[in-house]
């Protein structure tokens, strides 16, 4: 990424598409921004071959605030974030958007392979939850699908996300990924009333029952787990 001006002399970044096998991901993420046209997200200014145009978000993100003010303020920011972010809209979903069943492909392969093997393992558990969880889904919403603390950014116009994967499905897989980050940080990600304020912040402000958040994230973590298991680098933007 670099930062140019534009001819009114407003910030802008020109991204590179990353290597193919990340491609889909970012096209389905083009997808998602032009969705969302600002609304809780950069702005996809243009886009000419493998060169995006962006909205300028600043430089400051949420693992910023972890650091100076703590990670109850920064969970409540993300937590206002995403009920905007994943509130419902009159816009019809871009038909591109991955369903979230697809993205668990790796998690539901190695609780295959264990349970041919005859293994019980949290991969085989996990599946059975998600399938469960998408299997009766209440209600499917257009998803970043990798909201971590490094990609929500303080614009000159609030908090904005960055880098959507562009997922289709339930509101609680969309904020799965933020109870195991900072990446660095398992002081806080390992402590129980972390999470459990976590959950409470997220299910108020999603409108979803903080057990099956927490079940949809713990599906989550064995995914992020299975991609690891496999050599797989974990999609991460």
């Amino acid at each position: 990424c670099r930062k140019v001006s534009l001819p009114d002399g407003t910030a802008a970044i020109v991204k590179g598409l990353k290597p193919i096998e990340d491609i889909a991901d970012e096209l389905r993420g083009d997808d998602y921004l032009v969705w969302r046209n600002g609304r809780g997200a950069v702005r996809l200014l243009g886009r000419e071959n493998n060169l995006m145009l962006l909205e300028y978000a600043g430089e400051r993100m949420l693992s910023h605030i972890v650091a100076e003010h703590g990670d109850y303020q920064a969970t409540e920011i993300a937590a206002e974030l995403m009920a905007k972010l994943y509130a419902a809209s009159e816009e019809p979903l871009p038909s591109a958007l991955l369903p979230i069943r697809d993205r668990f492909a790796a998690l539901f392969q190695r609780a295959r392979d264990d349970q041919n093997a005859g293994c019980q393992t949290d991969y085989v558990h996990a599946a059975i939850i998600a399938d469960q969880m998408m299997s009766n889904a209440s209600e499917l919403r257009g998803l970043h699908g990798d909201l971590h603390h490094e990609n929500i950014m303080f614009s000159s116009r609030g908090w904005l996300v960055i880098d959507p994967v562009g997922l289709v499905g339930e509101v609680g897989f969309g904020a799965a990924n933020m109870f195991y980050d900072p990446a660095d940080r398992d002081d806080l990600c390992l402590d129980p009333r972390r999470i459990a304020q976590m959950a409470d912040a997220f299910s108020r402000a999603l409108d979803v029952d903080p057990r099956r958040l927490l079940d949809q994230a713990y599906a989550y973590g064995c995914l992020s787990a299975a991609w690891h298991a496999d050599g797989e680098e974990e999609p991460r933007s």
